[in-house]
């Protein structure tokens, strides 16, 4: 197990517990951070480094990331790695191959894929290793059904049975408490509609159709 990852897995279930900074996922936010940090990567030093350019040469980048590469200040690194790229492409001549390729890879996509599975991967580590950990797990606000998903699968493989029971149990409980709140919430939003209920509060259910995405898909910065 990789240790280098406990600090920002402790940090972000420190922010995202009950109490905490904001009511999010955890994950999504070590995501977005993971992200962050390789767009900087790549349009810093890195891009001139011979072995990077040869990866971003085969994978380049998927639509999202080259967008949010644009935004940011350094154009003429990005163009500098198209230019490149786009020597690569000609040289394949179009190749059916290497055209199919393209539209399933993305350099940034896989740093952040492998990157997320290590932390995944130290987060049960850490409820297994760290009761102050697990206390923390408990006291999430939610996970989104994504990292849900990795979450649970990870510990499968990372735990024995009886004690991926204990964790399932915990983890799936955690999900649930917010789940069935948004359902509500979502349920009510609706029959704001009915004139029977429009005099009625609105609670919290306002933004609940935005807030069902970010549990549904992910909250992803855009």
């Amino acid at each position: 197990m990789e240790k280098i990852y406990t600090i920002p897995v402790n940090e972000a279930f420190d922010a995202c517990r009950e109490g905490g900074e904001e009511r999010a996922c955890p994950f999504c936010r070590l995501y977005n951070m993971t992200e962050q940090n390789e767009l900087d990567i790549i349009l810093g030093a890195a891009m001139m480094e011979p072995d990077i350019r040869i990866k971003t040469n085969e994978q380049f980048f998927c639509e999202r990331h080259y967008a949010r590469m644009l935004g940011m200040k350094n154009r003429l690194g990005l163009a500098l790695i198209t230019e490149s790229h786009l020597a690569e492409l000609r040289k394949s001549n179009f190749s059916e191959k290497k055209l199919a390729s393209l539209e399933e890879s993305c350099y940034i996509c896989s740093r952040i894929d492998y990157t997320m599975a290590r932390m995944i991967e130290t987060a049960v580590w850490l409820w297994h290793n760290d009761g102050t950990f697990k206390k923390k797990t408990a006291e999430q606000t939610m996970f989104c059904m994504p990292h849900l998903r990795r979450f649970l699968e990870a510990g499968k493989k990372g735990l024995n049975r009886r004690e991926f029971g204990e964790f399932s149990e915990q983890v799936r409980g955690t999900a649930a408490r917010y789940y069935d709140e948004l359902a509500e919430d979502v349920s009510w939003f609706c029959k704001k509609f009915d004139y029977r209920y429009e005099k009625e509060s609105w609670g919290n259910s306002k933004d609940s159709v935005e807030r069902a995405l970010k549990l549904l898909k992910g909250d992803v910065q855009k």
